[in-house]
């Protein structure tokens, strides 16, 4: 939900993204992307209450991504993941334009909109004009499932590969599978990418 990219070469878009010239931490200018901006004053309110509610459970661990929110249980004792649970869904009680969104061990409060990483992926082609060329291949590598969005649109389009990165097997529209970060394609893509484990 927060995208920072290179001027695009074509002012239109097909997803209706508002987008703001700004200038990155080398002053160069860039546009930002930023669909859910609207809800910035939401999401700090959400935090603050979130933050409260959760501080007493040793262990549960607050985490602002400007357009999303997120409570870490991780390192919470198993038998309060429910009281975490509970608290959160009790506070998103008031701000029903807020969905909540499992991750691993992570409960996130996102807003209600039409936006995720597939059309993220999606924008990023269009946005760089890449969209429709043959002489680049998209790469997706992700660990979580809110990235099986990303992955369903490469397997879609039939324009480049997801991978995912997981220890166990698991169903998956990703294209090929690590077993774990240290896998990863480093400086390059391996000679033989057909070598590579496929998806589960």
């Amino acid at each position: 939900m927060d995208i920072m990219g290179p001027i695009r070469k074509s002012e239109s878009n097909g997803h209706h993204v508002e987008c703001v010239r700004s200038t990155d931490s080398e002053g160069k200018e860039v546009n930002l992307f930023q669909p859910a901006s609207e809800f910035l004053p939401m999401i700090a309110e959400v935090f603050e209450n979130l933050s409260e509610s959760i501080k007493d459970i040793e262990g549960a661990r607050m985490e602002d991504n400007k357009f999303c929110v997120s409570v870490h249980y991780r390192n919470v004792a198993p038998h309060d993941y429910e009281t975490v649970h509970q608290r959160v869904t009790a506070v998103l009680k008031d701000y029903p334009c807020l969905r909540l969104t499992h991750g691993r061990k992570v409960l996130e409060v996102r807003p209600v909109i039409d936006w995720n990483k597939g059309k993220a992926v999606e924008f990023l082609l269009e946005s760089l004009g890449l969209s429709e060329s043959d002489d680049v291949l998209p790469i997706y590598v992700g660990d979580d499932k809110t990235d099986e969005d990303a992955f369903k649109v490469l397997k879609a389009n039939n324009h480049g590969f997801g991978i995912l990165v997981s220890s166990v097997p698991k169903d998956s529209d990703a294209f090929y599978s690590l077993r774990d970060p240290s896998e990863h394609l480093g400086d390059g893509i391996p000679e033989d990418i057909g070598s590579m484990e496929g998806g589960f």
